[in-house]
């Protein structure tokens, strides 16, 4: 044991600088796979995030007004508690559309469990008896922001929306659930009807949900108890819009692991072949396979933990620093239940591997011979091929066709060596699309189911023509499309549909069609993929729903792309609803602009020309969620361009190793140094061509079916993918070879001057 160690000391010694790579590079690696953990766990799990910053609830209960809430703040495993808050059912309006509301009476001053996260405005003020805070999804589906007024009907004083928030409870859901308004105790008194209480408990175990709803339900009565919502409905709704990128994000966390797990082994497995004569040198003296192969692992082992803690003390101390989005996804990841458990298992699976794959190619290193056999100059099958004999005979560059022969023609190991170094371009290329895709729905939107810019909706007292002269009046305006879009309910289903009415058959509204064709007849529809697979039927089928009491059927001819309510869309045109409701008037309108307008000069121009009679929005582009994630993208393109890096100075490093027994040869044919240099570094550069046409080959279709499937599975269908320019792909594999070819030059010159005693002892 001793002298294993003894030789593994002095091998480190005499090798610091192979040495000083592994660390680093196993460093790299496990900080990209951190850092990748990192920033899947922060797009992913926005919900999870807002709940540790608002310290959230984990249950949250609903009871009659007479039950004693505040007796549940003394159950074991409770934390602490939000509220009770006095609560009270009412409908409010905003513009003609109305929306269900519990009203929660609350104090002036957030609450500490279950806070509220405010997204504009202020929080409630004695000074503002009336005002009120709204959750964003209902300020939304309202169209009110800070500073507009909410009427309740029967009532005649009107609310004044102080601010937005964010919670972590289950969100707003026309039809389904009420949206929560917070107000002082006063409005809630005199306001509301069907009145009763809520308490948030927060629990020091999360598991222990089910067990606390018992208990409490136990506590209070199961006639007191009207309702319960847990923290774990409320994630499972939110990641239901996250869905795709979670998806999308894990398969690059997947990528990302696999990519770094072969740089590794490709690391060790070059640094051992160098090692070759020094082994049998070991046997020759003594040493045993098993001692031998000892004597990797344990190096091979120490510099994996050393480049693990110095990556994750790193990544846990610093890693909040970094400025961007890298920063925030570390800091979000440091606060979230999971963290600690990733935080030891990927070093701990990392460096488990690490020590697999250093045994399996330390037991090849056991099995080499004692006797140090002279190797030929070349591996068999090395020998010029034809069409590099005859480049060479049409006097090309013998640098340019040896490198290349060197890259093409050396074994099985080069397609090895290409395939390592592919799979992070061909993540990279995926990473690329999913970008592209995102530019698409700002700078192309018409082509992605948004072909109107802006939305108006007119006052009670503007009928359907005054309206549409005001609208088109502006030059800017292409088309004003009337339309009107209705809650319908479909036999069978427990949830609801939106069906829109949308253009005349004069005037059809250009929806986006991924297949079929417009809707032109009577009865005739176009809905999305969300729509589709929630009735489990296709296009050319007959569909019946209701409306308002009044059954309605349509046929469908086109799937359109459909960005809005996870694609559970029908949409007709508006005299197709009318034939069933004669009396239906437009409650919207949508605006297409001309090339080149502003959405926001012109919707400020029309609410000036209409006196405020005009209600205009931009349309909510689905890109605005995601584009903020622009700086995950590039962070996880940042994390594989270090694994392909770390791969390329293994391919670097073996290349001019494999190079050595050539450099004799080389020189007797009359080849310079310089010369001898370049052979190098076009075989590198050489690998990395390769791996990048690789890389853009499969990239690309895989890039195509990932993100339409996952446009399928979220419900806006499948036609929104869009892949890189091929200029992009070609800067990408520029990039690639260009910056081989720089990390290649200096290794390369230096085995290149070496001297003539040196380069025997190597070959030997």
């Amino acid at each position: 044991m001793r002298a294993t160690l003894r030789w593994a000391h002095a091998d480190l010694r005499t090798h610091r600088g192979e040495a000083l790579f592994i660390v680093l590079a196993t460093a790299g690696i496990i900080a990209s796979l951190l850092l990748a953990t990192a920033l899947f766990g922060y797009a992913t799990n926005p919900w999870q995030r807002v709940f540790t910053r608002a310290n959230g609830a984990h249950l949250w209960i609903h009871t009659g007004p007479s039950a004693d809430a505040a007796r549940l703040a003394a159950l074991d495993g409770v934390e602490s508690v939000s509220g009770p808050y006095r609560t009270a059912s009412a409908t409010v309006e905003s513009r003609g559309t109305r929306a269900t509301v519990e009203l929660r009476g609350a104090d002036d001053t957030p609450p500490t469990t279950g806070r509220p996260l405010l997204d504009s405005g202020r929080w409630l003020d004695p000074g503002t008896p009336d005002g009120v805070v709204l959750e964003r999804d209902l300020a939304r589906a309202l169209w009110v922001e800070t500073g507009d007024w909410l009427t309740l009907p029967g009532s005649p004083r009107p609310l004044t929306v102080l601010g937005v928030a964010d919670h972590a409870e289950p969100r707003y859901s026309p039809g389904e659930r009420s949206g929560t308004v917070w107000a002082l105790p006063s409005v809630v008194e005199r306001t509301g009807e069907r009145t009763g209480q809520v308490v948030g408990l927060r629990l020091s175990d999360p598991g222990d949900t089910d067990y606390a709803v018992q208990r409490s339900v136990t506590e209070l009565g199961a006639g007191a108890v009207t309702q319960v919502s847990s923290w774990q409905q409320a994630r499972a709704e939110a990641q239901g819009d996250t869905r795709l990128l979670g998806q999308v994000l894990g398969l690059f966390g997947l990528g990302a692991l696999l990519a770094a797990a072969l740089a590794v082994f490709g690391a060790i497995s070059t640094r051992i072949r160098g090692h070759l004569r020094d082994i049998s040198v070991l046997k020759a003296i003594g040493f045993t396979p098993g001692q031998v192969v000892r004597v990797f692992l344990a190096q091979h082992v120490a510099f994996a933990l050393l480049g693990t803690v110095l990556a994750t003390v790193l990544i846990e101390t610093l890693g909040s620093g970094i400025p961007g989005r890298l920063g925030d996804a570390v800091r979000v990841w440091q606060g979230l239940p999971g963290h600690a458990a990733a935080l030891l298992a990927v070093p701990v699976g990392a460096v488990l591997f690490i020590g697999a794959t250093t045994c399996l190619a330390a037991w090849r290193a056991g099995r080499v011979s004692p006797v140090p056999v002279l190797r030929s100059a070349g591996p068999a099958g090395s020998r010029l091929s034809g069409p590099a004999r005859r480049a060479l005979g049409l006097r090309l560059p013998p640098a340019l066709v040896l490198g290349l022969h060197r890259t093409f023609t050396r074994s099985p190991r080069s397609m090895a060596t290409i395939a390592r170094l592919a799979l992070p371009l061909v993540l990279i290329t995926v990473a690329l699309s999913a970008w592209t895709t995102v530019e698409r729905f700002e700078s192309k939107p018409e082509q992605l189911g948004l072909a109107a810019a802006l939305t108006a909706r007119a006052d009670k007292g503007l009928d359907d023509r005054e309206a549409r002269a005001l609208l088109e009046a502006d030059d800017r305006v292409r088309a004003a499309h009337p339309g009107v879009e209705v809650t319908a309910l479909v036999p069978g289903q427990t949830g609801t549909i939106a069906l829109r009415g949308l253009g005349t058959r004069e005037e059809p509204y250009p929806f986006t069609l991924a297949a079929g064709r417009p809707a032109q007849g009577p009865d005739e529809a176009v809905a999305g993929q969300g729509l589709l697979d929630l009735l489990d039927v296709q296009v050319g089928d007959w569909i019946r729903m209701t409306v308002g009491g009044r059954p309605q059927i349509l046929h469908i001819v086109g799937r359109s792309i459909e960005p809005e309510n996870s694609g559970r869309v029908i949409s007709t045109s508006l005299d197709t609803l009318r034939e069933n409701d004669p009396g239906l008037r437009p409650a919207l309108y949508q605006l297409q602009l001309r090339p080149g307008a502003d959405p926001h000069a012109v919707g400020a121009a029309l609410t000036g020309a209409s006196d405020g009679r005009l209600d205009i929005r931009e349309v909510t582009n689905p890109a605005g969620g995601p584009a903020p994630l622009r700086g995950v993208v590039l962070g996880l393109i940042a994390v594989l361009a270090l694994i392909g890096l770390t791969e390329l100075s293994t391919v670097i490093g073996g290349s001019v190793r494999e190079g050595e027994r050539d450099l004799l040869a080389l020189k007797a044919v009359g080849l310079s140094p310089r010369q001898i240099t370049a052979v190098t570094v076009t075989a590198v550069a050489g690998t990395a061509l390769a791996a990048a046409v690789v890389g853009a080959a499969l990239g690309v279709p895989l890039a195509r079916l990932l993100i339409d499937a996952q446009g399928r599975s979220s419900g806006i269908g499948a036609g929104i993918a869009q892949t890189p320019s091929p200029w992009l792909l070609v800067l990408l594999g520029a990039a690639a070879v260009l910056g081989a070819a720089a990390l290649a030059t200096l290794p390369a010159a230096r085995a290149a001057h070496r001297r003539l005693a040196d380069t025997l002892s190597a070959v030997a």
